[in-house]
């Protein structure tokens, strides 16, 4: 996701439009992209450490953007 202060055209854009769709009671959107990692073993604390880093390195601008890690099933 984008830190809270960078600019968001495309939630912005986002957020204008759902009225106009018949959304009500919407404040803010924020958009941002998402990827799903499947690991070969469990999700311990060292994979988990290995994935932030993959995020640090490669999927995240970290410059302008957050980033989380979560684990499903």
């Amino acid at each position: 996701m984008l830190k809270p202060e960078i600019l968001d055209p495309q939630g912005q854009a986002i957020a204008r439009a759902l009225p106009r769709l018949g959304f009500e009671g919407v404040g803010a959107v924020r958009q941002g992209k998402r990827f799903e990692i499947e690991l070969d073993g469990p999700a311990d604390e060292a994979a988990l450490a290995d994935v932030r880093k993959m995020a640090e390195t490669l999927l995240a601008n970290t410059v302008i953007e957050d980033y989380a890690v979560h684990v499903e099933g």
